[in-house]
């Protein structure tokens, strides 16, 4: 028996060496993850599978979340990836307030740090906005500008007041603001609980289409 387990590996070493190989890469460096609610819409839709950058902020040992070294810190606007304990669940969405800073919401407009921030209405919903029961809007998050989807009648979610970020800790909204379930929800989103930055989606799938692939969103930008 151990004669043939032992042919059986030097005759797929190669194979074994690759699948190790790959464990490690997606445990320590870079993995996808499956998008399955619209909480991060317009920038994100169900069906896509985002790549995980997950030494944009720490070097772990492989396996485990040993942090071996710090290599940054989230900045505001990324799409962060993280585990949720309070939700149990490992979740998208995109950091809005840091440490230190003070964060209000009313009707869906964020002002962070006495600063009001900038809205357009989305060129391609011009014409249409008074028709939607949402549209998408342009957010210029202090510098960092992007697109986000608000309904025309924000839900009580739509205004909290001011707040200050712990230390430690990220203040984390879903772009699709009127329906996710974000730090309103869960609560300041701790340093640790962080496993990498998402800019791009390897692939996504319509689920309401066979799950045939859309060819649009191969690789597309964040």
């Amino acid at each position: 028996m151990a004669s043939r387990l032992k042919n059986l590996i030097i005759e797929n070493r190669g194979f074994i060496v690759f699948i190790i190989l790959m464990s490690v890469f997606r445990s320590s460096l870079a993995d996808w993850n499956s998008v399955p609610t619209g909480s991060m819409k317009p920038t994100i839709v169900e069906g896509d599978r985002i790549v995980i950058n997950k030494v944009a902020y720490d070097l772990k040992l492989p396996f485990s979340d040993v942090n071996i070294a710090k290599l940054g810190e989230p900045k505001r606007g990324d799409i962060i990836v993280f585990n949720s304990a309070v939700s149990q669940k490992r979740l998208v969405k995109r950091v809005v307030g840091l440490p230190g800073d003070r964060v209000s919401m009313s009707n869906n407009v964020l002002t962070i740090n006495g600063i009001e921030l900038d809205y357009t209405v989305r060129t391609s919903d011009a014409n249409t906005v008074a028709e939607l029961s949402s549209h998408d809007l342009n957010e210029n998050l202090l510098g960092a500008e992007h697109a986000i989807r608000v309904n025309k009648r924000p839900g009580r979610a739509a205004n909290f007041a001011t707040t200050v970020v712990p230390d430690g800790m990220y203040l984390a909204l879903g772009d699709n603001r009127d329906n996710s379930i974000d730090s309103r929800y869960i609560g300041f989103i701790p340093r640790h609980e962080i496993i990498g930055r998402s800019r791009s989606v390897a692939m996504s799938f319509d689920y309401e289409d066979y799950y045939l692939l859309r060819k649009d969103r191969f690789f597309k930008a964040l």
